[in-house]
């Protein structure tokens, strides 16, 4: 009689595990999962979370993950309307941001994923800039900049026309070249080629000799072929971006973290938090095979403890609002 009465227990909390979750992952098998999950933001985050999508949808086919690719502050406009669970952002939330997220009554978790590397693209044909300093870029991006032609930037190069190709000012990648170039007072000017679809900004310098870009390393690894990449002086050595110089800080200043910001609230929701821990266990992985950089494991297991402990808020903004700055291991807790 004891044991059927175990066994009946154990029943009894399968089904209401089983009915809680809306799976049989407590065998660990996720192909009855039901549901969705609506993802939008920074197109640079967007390859990473693409793929983990994909793979996720082998193992949970009915449920229905979307991917939009608004830049990065479409997306938080988005997330703090409730219209979506997941924001991709190619920088922290800004505390303009988090002041709206606040005013809804909205809570989140804040996730990095990956490293990037702003890179800094030319046209192939391109045989005289192999590197660029920070003041150089500042010459050619700085608003009220009078450079038309490459021989403005250095008299040794020719007098070839400067085109300027950017993504859309809603993008977190913008936003993040603007703080390095133009600071907090400073603006990018305006007569660029300006897109929010980095494939767009791909096909534009690739198209014309006297074009120069930027965007997250993926998508430059994805274009070997069609761009070349320029090494940035870092202060004391021409640095190309790599895994190694990006994750090491060397490729300096343009080394950023990349991360995905959940509502508190959708977690509660079963399709929903079974994705994040699976795009947890699979970030590394997956930002390796679409060309970004691996966190340290340590990074990773600490985003596990403050999604078991549901610790909201930002780690790079302090009780001001100003932004805080350092290395991911020492910021984020």
């Amino acid at each position: 009689m004891t044991n059927i009465k175990m066994t009946n227990k154990q029943l009894l909390l399968t089904t209401i595990l089983t009915a809680f979750v809306g799976t049989s992952a407590i065998a660990n098998d996720n192909s009855k999962l039901r549901g969705s999950v609506k993802i939008d933001g920074s197109s640079t985050v967007y390859p990473i979370t693409e793929a983990v999508a994909e793979e996720f949808a082998e193992e949970a086919p009915r449920v229905r993950v979307t991917v939009g690719i608004s830049g990065t502050g479409g997306g938080f406009k988005r997330f703090s309307a409730g219209e979506i669970d997941i924001s991709d952002a190619s920088r922290p939330i800004k505390a303009t941001e988090e002041k709206v997220c606040t005013e809804a009554g909205l809570e989140f978790i804040e996730v990095p994923v990956a490293y990037d590397g702003l890179t800094i693209v030319v046209n192939k044909e391109n045989d005289w800039c192999n590197a660029l300093t920070v003041d150089q870029i500042k010459k050619m991006f700085l608003d009220g900049s009078t450079a038309k032609t490459w021989q403005d930037i250095d008299s040794s190069w020719p007098a070839m026309p400067l085109k300027l190709y950017s993504p859309g000012t809603d993008s977190g990648t913008f936003d993040y070249f603007k703080e390095v170039v133009a600071g907090k007072t400073g603006s990018i000017r305006s007569d660029m080629s300006v897109s929010e679809d980095d494939n767009v900004l791909v096909r534009g310098v690739a198209g014309d000799k006297g074009g120069i870009g930027f965007f997250g390393c993926a998508y430059f690894f994805e274009n070997t072929d069609k761009l070349k990449a320029v090494a940035v002086h870092n202060g004391t050595a021409n640095v190309m971006p790599n895994s190694e110089s990006i994750e090491s800080g060397e490729y300096a200043p343009f080394s950023r973290p990349l991360f995905i910001y959940v509502n508190k609230e959708a977690l509660a929701k079963p399709a929903v938090k079974i994705f994040v821990d699976y795009y947890i266990d699979n970030a590394g992985d997956m930002a390796e095979e679409v060309g970004y950089v691996r966190l340290p494991e340590d990074i990773y297991n600490r985003v596990r403890s403050n999604i078991a402990t549901m610790k909201t808020g930002t780690q790079f903004l302090d009780d001001e609002g100003e932004k805080v700055h350092g290395a991911l291991a020492a910021v984020y807790k």
